[in-house]
Formats: structure tokens, C-alpha cells, sequence
């Protein structure tokens, strides 16, 4: 059948089971709203404030859910507001396919109202992009841009279509997805263009090499990182790591792909780590760390990360191997995929001693308790207690952060929504917004920081509008926290441009945009407000006001040797 441009753009969102998008309309993209109309029911578009809520709400909605997230926006403005959020699932590898319209093809190169080079802005921030100039191209290149967004190590792939594409006609054959392969329509991703995209063939020998390296190890360390969470292989990590009986440290990214509750768990690890995280990759004879990076704020002076150890790194990107830390055996392949094969060869372990050492050391960070003003861990331990246990928790990025990540427990992919690669501020309302779409039947809170809040503290009317439940705890103690921590301890307390001795009125604020606000200074006011909360089932603010000097314990300085804790 013959369909114009933008009909077949939703055609094909229908052939990927797409049936949510986010998004926020401009004159180039009008097309594809007149479309949209059409297909009401099918596909739920969500207006946010600005696109890069938009952005942020698609990628929580791919973190939280497993499936592919989906934006539009216009040309110009609307494709530059979405970068930052671009590099957000860029840099923690989530599938979301950005799709705007650029200015007509005869407009191109010709500094037309609201044109710019969206493909050139969106290339380092991408898995790989498109544009569109001929309309008979437009569903194959749809097709490709989600095989190659949730393919081997996920991420973002942004479309561009000119705007005359999408009101031009062309012949158009439904092909749901599950029939893509069988029919060829893939053929040239998956054998000429984007080889990698495909999961990369595990070697049997590299298998081998590692039981056996496991069965000689007397103090074996696990690390979860990210790609465990993104490849859902957190059965067969839970399964692994109880097998060898090893001590497990989780990453920021690898919150949820080990069960926060399994009393292997030693806590985050790296920067902020804990202390039994961060001695054991010191002390350990073997670390085996599964879809992790090793960033700065893991392997904090890569030159001695565990220097005691036989590193192992197993990872479905070849190009992180080797890439900040040296390996002395690698497994490229899927998570799920190496770790089912190493179930299959290893008997049960057992590290009874070497567990003992690791837990001496605290897991987390203990606080004065019984004053009358809140501490971290008082905040978080009183919102687990109170939320459901598979309450999902979006975070925004700062102390505020880190804090969720050390004091709650996350048992499953998509329960921990956080920017942990490009550390985005303002991330957090966003993400929660996605993941409450994406997930109706759960509850959903934000942990903000009162700076990150600020940034993009407009989409409350996104929540307000769609009646989203949506419990905001904002962490407020009057600074960027983690700028005044660092202040504190490196810059000689010149605290320079960190206060936040100013506005908004935060229980204002969320009257203003018609939601519910409560201010609480003790655990008391906090555990009354929760209660209410949950019981209207409504969005709401709770600001939580913490004292100005609080600061995320322990702290390794960057640069510096993974036990060599400051003094705080």
C-alpha cells in the first residue's frame, strides 16, 4: 500500500510494539503530529515541558522496562535540547531512538530558519545516526536504527528526516518485527554495515581458562557493572556469584543486576565505595568483573587497581578491554550468555575466611542516630521501610545520589535509574516520568539533591498533567553538596558559588504546578508525609532539609590509591 512519510514512520514504531513516545512538536515535525492523531490508542504520545525531559523520560522508560524508547522533536532547537539527554544513554548504553525533522531538502546547507546539522551535532553521542532524504528509504532505515539501538552493547541512535520525506508518498508493506531477520529485511546491518551489533561468538578456551583459574583462587572478588543490569543477566549473576562464593561489589551502573539483599554483597565500589568494597579488590587474588567499565570512579589509580589480583574482565564491547585497566584474561562476549557457560562447569566453592576478612569492614556508612535533624541514612532507610520493596528509585546526580546507591537495596535491572556515566543533573524527574509510564503498577520516587532539582523542576507540570504517583524527595541542604564537599576537603573551604541561599520555595513550588508539598526536618514529619503521599496516590514534593556539611563517607580522592580514604 502507498503511505505517506509520516504514516510510515508510525507504521513502523507499530512493527517495533511501540506504544509510547515522548515528545514536544515544532514546524518541521508537523507531519508526523498530523499523523500521530491517526493512530491514537496505538501509539500514547507523552508531552513533556521540554525535550530534554523528553529525552530523559524515554531512556528511564528503557531502563526501567527493557524496551526501546522513543522521542520526537523538531528541527533546530528541539534536535540540540535533546544532546544532553542524548549522551546520557550514550554513556550508560541505553536503546532509545531519538527521531526528529529537519527543514525541507531544498533548504538544506542554505542557514534556513531553525536548520542546523543535527546528524553532525548527534555523531560522537551515538551509536550511529541517519538522515533521510528519500522516502523510500525511510522504513528500512527505521528498521536498522532500532536493530542497532537494543543489538549487542544497546544504545542511542538518532534518525533525521527532512521534512518533505514525511509527506511524500511511498509503497510500504507491514512487516512486524519478530520477521524482520527471516525476510532479509536486515541482511546488510547484520552482514555488511553493523557486524558488531551482533552478539559476539563466546570462545569455548577463554571459558575453560577461567574455571580453572577460579578453582585455584582462594580470594576471589566479583564486580557487577552495568552490563549485567542491561543484558538482564542478573539470574545467572545472583546464580555465579553464590556458586564461587565470592564477595560481590557492585557498581553505580550495576545496581539491581546483583540482589541488594544477598549477604555477599560488599557495597558500591570505587570513589565513594565502601570499605569492605574497596580493601577486598586491595586483598583479592582473582577479580572477575562482568560488564564494567573500570572508569575513573571505579578504578581510581588504574596503574595499582587491584594489584594483587589476576583481573578478569568479561564484557560484550571489545573495545573496553584493556581500555583503562590491563587485564590478564578477558572473555568478550554476552553476559548471560559467559556466565551460563561457567555455571555449567564449576562445582559449588566455598570462601568461608577470606568472607569473614572482606565483611570486618563496614559495608556502609554509619551515622550518629537519635538526633532531632535528619542524616542520610536516616532518610534512606526510613523511604525503604515505608515504600513497597520493589519501589523504583530514580536518582538526579550529586550526594543525594550516592547516598540512594550505598543505603538502598536494589534487587532487579531497571529498580535503580541513575546518570552514572555523563553524571547528569536534572537527569531524575525525567527518568522517573518514563519509568512510571513504562511501569503503571509500581511505585516510582526521585531522590533529587535541591540543585539538580532545580534544573528541570518544570516537568512537575508533566507529572501534575498526567497524574503521574511520583514521590519527589529532594535532599535539600542549601549547596551543590558534593562542589561544597569538595570544596571542604581539597579546595580549603573557599566555598566558592556553591550555596543555594535562594529560591524556589520548593512546597511552593509544587503548588504552583498543582501538587501536593510538604517540608519535613525529622523523621517523625518524614515518615507522616510519606503515609499521606502514598495514600493520596498522587505526585508529590517532600523536602527534606539536611544540614549544609553532610558529606558522602567514604571518599577516595581522585587519582588516588582505592584504600586511601580521606579524612572526613
Amino acid at each position: 500500500m502507498r503511505l505517506v512519510g509520516s504514516e510510515i514512520l508510525m507504521e513502523c514504531l507499530l512493527e517495533q510494539g511501540v506504544d509510547v513516545v515522548f515528545g514536544y512538536p515544532g514546524g518541521t515535525i508537523l507531519n508526523v503530529y498530523d499523523s500521530l492523531v491517526k493512530y491514537k490508542g496505538r501509539i500514547n504520545h507523552y508531552l513533556t515541558a521540554h525535550e530534554q525531559g523528553a529525552s530523559h523520560a524515554a531512556d528511564g522508560y528503557a531502563r526501567s522496562t527493557g524496551k526501546v524508547g522513543v522521542v520526537f522533536a523538531t528541527s533546530g532547537p528541539g534536535a540540540t535540547n535533546l544532546t544532553t539527554g542524548v549522551a546520557t544513554a550514550y554513556m550508560d548504553s541505553s536503546p532509545v531512538v531519538f527521531i526528529s525533522c529537519n527543514v525541507a531538502e531544498n533548504l538544506i546547507g542554505k542557514d534556513s530558519f531553525q536548520e542546523v546539522d543535527s546528524t553532525g551535532v548527534m555523531l560522537p553521542i551515538t551509536k550511529c545516526n541517519f538522515q533521510i532524504t528519500d522516502v523510500d528509504k525511510l522504513a528500512s532505515t527505521v528498521r536498522k536504527a532500532f536493530a542497532i539501538a537494543r543489538s549487542g552493547r544497546p544504545g542511542p541512535v538518532f534518525i533525521d528526516i527532512l521534512k518533505n520525506v514525511t509527506a511524500e508518498e511511498a509503497e510500504y508493506e507491514f512487516v512486524p518485527r519478530e520477521q524482520h531477520k527471516e525476510k532479509g529485511l536486515l541482511k546488510a546491518i547484520y552482514e555488511r554495515d553493523m557486524p558488531d551489533i551482533q552478539k559476539p561468538a563466546v570462545d569455548e578456551e577463554d571459558i575453560d581458562k577461567l574455571v580453572s583459574m577460579i578453582k585455584e583462587s582462594e580470594k576471589p572478588l566479583l564486580i557487577c557493572g552495568g552490563g549485567v543490569v542491561r543484558g538482564r543477566a542478573h539470574e545467572e549473576f545472583n546464580q555465579f556469584a553464590n556458586l564461587i562464593d565470592s564477595p560481590t561489589a557492585v557498581t553505580v551502573m550495576g545496581g539491581g543486576g546483583m540482589n541488594g539483599r544477598n549477604p555477599l554483597v560488599t557495597g558500591m565500589i570505587g570513589m565513594h565505595g565502601s570499605q569492605a568494597s574497596n580493601i577486598a579488590v586491595n586483598e583479592c587474588d582473582i577479580l572477575i568483573a562482568v560488564g564494567c567499565r573500570f572508569s575513573d570512579r571505579v578504578a581510581t589509580e588504574p596503574e595499582t587497581f587491584a594489584s594483587q589480583a589476576k583481573i578478569v574482565h568479561i564484557d560484550i564491547d571489545r573495545s573496553e578491554i584493556n581500555k583503562n585497566v590491563r587485564t590478564d584474561h578477558h572473555i568478550v562476549g554476552d553476559a548471560k550468555e559467559v556466565l551460563r557457560l561457567l555455571i555449567e562447569r564449576l562445582d559449588q566453592q566455598d570462601h568461608s575466611e577470606w568472607k569473614k576478612f572482606v565483611f570486618s569492614y563496614p559495608t556502609e556508612t554509619k551515622y550518629d542516630e537519635g538526633g532531632e535533624t535528619l542524616n542520610p541514612k536516616q532518610l534512606c532507610d526510613t523511604i525503604a521501610r515505608l515504600m513497597p520493596m520493589d519501589t523504583i528509585v530514580s536518582t538526579d546526580v550529586g550526594q543525594h545520589q550516592m547516598w540512594a546507591i550505598q543505603h538502598f537495596h536494589f534487587d532487579y535491572p531497571g529498580q535503580l535509574i541513575t546518570s552514572g556515566g555523563f553524571g547528569t543533573m536534572g537527569f531524575g524527574l525525567g527518568a522517573a516520568i518514563g519509568s512510571q509510564i513504562g511501569n503503571p503498577d509500581k511505585s516510582v520516587i526521585l531522590v533529587a539533591g535541591d540543585g539538580s532539582f532545580r534544573m528541570n523542576c518544570h516537568e512537575l507540570t508533566t507529572v501534575q498533567y498526567y497524574d503521574l504517583p511520583i514521590i519527589i524527595f529532594v535532599f535539600n541542604n542549601q549547596t551543590l553538596g558534593m562542589v561544597r564537599q569538595w570544596q571542604n576537603l581539597i579546595y580549603h573551604k573557599n566555598f566558592s558559588q556553591s550555596d543555594m541561599d535562594r529560591g524556589p520555595d520548593f512546597v511552593k513550588l509544587a503548588d504552583a504546578y498543582g501538587l501536593k508539598g510538604y517540608r519535613v526536618n525529622n523523621q517523625k514529619d518524614l515518615e507522616a508525609a510519606i503515609e499521606e503521599a502514598k495514600a493520596s496516590g498522587k505526585g508529590c514534593v517532600i523536602d527534606c532539609i539536611l544540614d549544609i556539611d553532610e558529606m558522602v563517607r567514604p571518599m577516595v580522592g581522585g587519582g588516588s590509591h582505592i584504600t586511601d580514604f580521606m579524612r572526613i
